[in-house]
């Protein structure tokens, strides 16, 4: 994989992790999560008439994204609900690029190199002894995020064929993020009622500005990194914002760190390395 794309995955996966643990921080799960989203569409909004206008192709994926993105964040909000972000964060993300490597041969016809494969495995493997060693979270806290990285591998490869398909990551990622708070809002509001949801709004807005902010920089990094090389490796790579959530989980939260996610965070990294020498 080339250096720069390299770096520029690391940076998506760091600002990934920032946005999860805002989420996690939060009081409201499924309110912070509508919120991230809804400061995606406004950097979208703003951002949109700086970019040639997509082709008609690209359509189908948009809205097949809308839904997909729609579940996603309803299962972000349940998960965190349920199990401690060390158990589920990593079961998200370890598992997606496992399958989205198991199947990338089948629906995008590209082969992974042996050596990726290797770096591919090695990532996983630290990500899921994180999932291992964390002693909160129960059978429902597990079923989410097994279900959410089912979830994950589908846009995966709905989006990194959509980027494509566009010509232009940066304007299909905007086009992406412009419409999810719609659906996530009116749901919100038929179950909560109108003056709650504003309320929350109105007192977290910055939250879900800057999680939005680092939402929409993540993926159009990753969309990008999508059109230079491999999904399947992409999708593995970016994953490392594992390590970056224990950075944040250690200064800004001051959780304790163990043995065994220091371990777990040194099979990340090798496996990172992996991508880029073999």
């Amino acid at each position: 994989m080339p250096l720069d794309v390299l770096a520029l995955v690391l940076l998506g996966a760091l600002l990934h992790a920032t946005w999860n643990a805002l989420v996690k921080a939060g009081s409201e799960k499924s309110l912070d999560a509508a919120m991230v989203a809804l400061g995606a569409s406004v950097v979208a909004l703003v951002a949109l008439p700086f970019v040639p206008l997509p082709p008609l192709a690209i359509w189908p994926y948009v809205l097949a994204s809308l839904g997909i993105h729609f579940t996603y964040y309803q299962l972000v909000a349940a998960a965190y609900r349920a199990g401690d972000i060390g158990l589920v964060y990593p079961l998200m993300r370890g598992v997606a690029p496992l399958i989205v490597t198991a199947s990338s041969g089948l629906i995008l016809k590209e082969q992974v190199s042996t050596g990726a494969m290797v770096g591919i495995l090695t990532i996983c493997c630290g990500i899921l002894t994180m999932a291992a060693e964390a002693r909160h979270g129960g059978k429902r806290a597990i079923l989410l995020a097994l279900a959410n990285a089912l979830v994950i591998a589908v846009y995966t490869f709905v989006d990194g064929i959509g980027a494509r398909v566009a010509g232009n990551p940066v304007a299909y990622t905007l086009w992406i993020s412009l419409f999810p708070p719609i659906p996530l809002f009116a749901w919100a509001i038929a179950r909560r009622g109108l003056r709650p949801v504003l309320f929350h709004v109105r007192h977290n807005w910055w939250r879900g500005l800057i999680g939005g902010a680092g939402s929409i920089g993540a993926y159009g990094l990753a969309l990008w990194a999508m059109t230079k090389a491999p999904v399947a490796t992409v999708a593995a790579l970016r994953e490392t914002a594992i390590l970056f959530a224990i950075v944040i989980s250690i200064v800004f939260l001051k959780e304790k760190v163990s043995i065994w996610r220091f371990a777990a965070a040194c099979l990340i990294a090798t496996g990172a390395l992996l991508l880029k020498l073999l």
